[in-house]
């Protein structure tokens, strides 16, 4: 040991260590996958391992969607070594994860923070089935809490459709072009980095190195492989879809003239389409629009689709940022395109810095189900009050964008889609700057630029409450939802603030 001045002790190389530092390993790669691995013989040992207690906080990713088999697998494993009063953390839950409701019941599950809920389960909490109510957040919104430590992390569980056994995981398996895959595993990527204790569970475990890797090993400290960790036919289907409706097509068309006449559809400009029918099909009149002026796009944002591929391969969009891969094409394109590359939820979303991904986009797309005359929106309930969708980046893209545009029709067969007051107020009006329905748009008060250029484009420009009256004249005053005092939701903003609540439907 010595003492030089200005710096701390330093310790010799023959010190107490010297016999190990200088011990060379000189198996084959093949030899130390079997003893340094982080490979453990079961779900329950790597439970035991973590150090989870009951009380404590466990997460998951929903890249599997309604494909997923890890978020049951793991609660049913949890129930059965006797947890009680869990907080699961998913970034998002679908149809596939009603089994949850027998957990809640029995009081293995506490409280859900979640961006969304479909299917049974939400139903079931729309109708009081948790005392604790649900907190919901935004994409950006759960990253943030999870950074700053609000939303603390005792164990990550994340599915991988392939790692190594030390540990770098990923959404694809370079090796093959079978088996089970998802493409981006940025919400996962977050988990793993912040967690205390992190698992991966995968059917597929590759000889080392699994580069390029969607997790490095620094962040993973075990690894459980199953026979099957989801459904390839859920995993790539559910919130996308190609539309064929006249309607939809319409409003897609005319949300690309929006676009077109907002100035913002020049060379080098970025944007992001959202996943319903409409904002899907906003890419391809995009596309036509791009070539006729000979430009590309810097970069596409956010969950990528085959169509936004397309465009890459084209050469019309340089790079794609993908915080999650919505199909087999999107999932290919990550393994094989080198300007496409995954993202974590943090570097897309989250307000914690202005370099965040959403807050450089010049152009969203987004969807709803409902809009008000302040320019609400809501994509979280059901007009008859029942949790059915997701918050997802709605939020953060329409914060951060330069023009952000809701595509929503007037209705949905009987049922009004602009109303007085949405159901739920998801993304505050002040950040949404055009509503584009099937009888023209309206704009934002606030973006009387945006107005000026459409007028002088000739485009159909109505004040939102002359398309209130047109529904009104459709379909009359529904009856007002019957609920409870009893909250079931809290709705967040992307900074962790309230910005509304759900009650319990009667």
């Amino acid at each position: 040991m010595k003492n030089i001045p200005g710096i701390d002790e330093i310790q010799a190389l023959h010190g107490s260590f010297a016999a190990e530092a200088l011990q060379k390993d000189y198996s084959t790669l093949a030899e130390r996958e079997k003893k340094h691995n982080k490979i453990v013989p079961s779900l329950e040992e790597a439970v035991r391992a973590s150090g989870l207690k009951n009380g404590m906080t466990v997460s998951f990713h929903h890249h599997f969607r309604g494909g997923d088999y890890i978020v049951n697998m793991v609660m049913d494993t949890l129930a059965e070594m006797g947890f009680t009063d869990l907080v699961l953390a998913a970034s998002s839950l679908t149809d596939c994860h009603a089994p949850l409701i027998k957990h809640i019941q029995k009081g293995v599950i506490r409280r859900i923070e979640t961006s969304g809920l479909r299917g049974r389960l939400a139903d079931e909490i729309s109708r009081g089935l948790m005392e604790v109510p649900v907190v919901f957040r935004s994409h950006g919104g759960r990253a943030y809490a999870i950074e700053t430590g609000e939303l603390p992390i005792d164990a990550a569980f994340l599915g991988a459709p392939s790692c190594d056994p030390f540990g770098n995981a990923n959404g694809y398996s370079r090796d093959s072009d079978d088996g089970v895959k998802c493409g981006s595993m940025g919400y996962a990527k977050c988990d793993a980095r912040y967690a205390k204790k992190t698992v991966i569970i995968t059917n597929n475990i590759v000889h080392f190195p699994n580069v390029p890797f969607g997790i490095p090993e620094s962040d993973v400290d075990y690894i459980v492989k199953v026979d099957e960790i989801g459904d390839p036919a859920g995993i790539m289907s559910g919130a996308t879809r190609f539309t064929t409706n006249p309607k939809e097509l319409l409003m897609a068309e005319a949300a690309a003239e929006v676009i077109e006449a907002s100035g913002r559809l020049a060379d080098g400009f970025s944007f992001q389409t959202g996943t319903g029918g409409a904002s899907l099909a906003v890419t391809r009149f995009l596309r036509d629009r791009m070539i006729a002026r000979g430009i590309t796009a810097s970069f596409a944002l956010g969950g990528i689709t085959g169509s936004i591929v397309d465009l890459h391969e084209e050469g019309l969009v340089k790079k794609l940022l993908d915080v999650q891969g919505f199909d087999l094409k999107a999932a290919d394109s990550l393994k094989n395109n080198h300007f496409h590359h995954q993202i974590s939820a943090e570097y897309y979303a989250s307000p914690r810095g202005q370099g965040a991904a959403v807050n450089q986009l010049d152009v969203v797309v987004l969807s709803a189900l409902e809009v008000d005359v302040d320019f609400n929106v809501n994509v979280l309930t059901g007009s008859d009050g029942i949790i059915r969708g997701a918050i997802g980046g709605h939020q953060d893209t329409a914060y951060g964008a330069s023009v952000s545009i809701v595509v929503c029709p007037l209705t949905r067969g009987r049922i009004p889609c602009v109303v007085d007051r949405v159901g739920t107020i998801v993304t505050p009006g002040k950040t949404v700057d055009v509503i584009v329905t099937e009888q023209g748009a309206a704009v934002n008060p606030n973006r009387e630029d945006l107005r000026e250029r459409f007028a002088a484009a000739n485009l159909p420009v109505l004040p939102i409450g002359e398309l209130r009256k047109r529904v009104e004249a459709v379909t009359g005053k529904p009856d007002p939802v019957e609920y409870t005092p009893k909250v079931v939701g809290i709705v967040t903003y992307r900074d962790g603030s309230v910005i509304d609540l759900i009650h319990q439907v009667q």
